[in-house]
């Protein structure tokens, strides 16, 4: 049901935009991000890198095994936030954590700047951000993205000029009939998010283990 809403949203885009125009993004740039990471995990690490490699011809710039993620909400910039407050966050979400699952990368689709699987089920994501905002509501430092508002993704190439959406459509098309992987959410991860050229990089804050 996720994967086919998500396909089925990606064939109303007719233009895809570059990614990296962002306002407000720049070299210098530093951000605390609730994140889902996974740099353990090689059998997702195969499975982007195989649809990397059948989707070159589209030079979009690919996200390595350091990199894929799945972005859970912006708590704020880093010179504006004290170290002290990010303690008490840490305090305040252990007490609301919810349970550790396991998520399932679902057929690729695609969105106006990036190629990405769709993942499923998106209830322990859900329960999860609404936990990160009842700790952070209680310190001040709620997610900026609403719980309603989050739609979960997993990206593994973002587009990096304008061109047609059909042109990616035909080459994702093929890959959408491959199994998905299965994927274990031990943690969460509070980053200090950068960008460097053309990718994300971040450093770990705080890793909060799930239930």
């Amino acid at each position: 049901m996720i994967a086919a809403h998500d396909w089925a949203s990606f064939g109303t885009i007719t233009e895809m935009t570059n990614h990296w125009d962002r306002p407000g993004w720049t070299e210098t740039t530093r951000a605390y991000y609730w994140m889902l990471a996974f740099p353990d995990t090689p059998s997702l690490i195969r499975h982007a890198r195989g649809c990397q490699l059948a989707l070159q011809r589209l030079g979009f710039d690919n996200i390595d095994e350091r990199g894929l993620h799945i972005t859970l909400g912006r708590v704020g910039a880093v010179h504006e936030t004290a170290a002290t407050d990010l303690d008490d966050l840490m305090a305040s979400l252990r007490e609301v954590r919810p349970e550790a699952f396991t998520l399932r990368a679902v057929p690729l689709t695609a969105s106006r700047g990036a190629i990405r699987y769709s993942v499923a089920p998106w209830k322990p994501i859900v329960e999860l951000h609404a936990a990160l905002s009842v700790a952070g509501a209680a310190v001040g430092l709620p997610p900026r993205r609403r719980t309603s508002a989050l739609r979960p993704h997993l990206g593994i190439a973002y587009c990096n000029r304008s061109m047609p959406a059909d042109v990616v459509r035909e080459a994702v098309r093929p890959l959408r009939d491959l199994d998905g992987v299965d994927i274990r959410v031990p943690e969460v991860q509070l980053v200090e998010l950068r960008r460097e050229a053309r990718a994300y990089r971040w450093e770990v804050i705080h890793a909060v283990e799930l239930r």
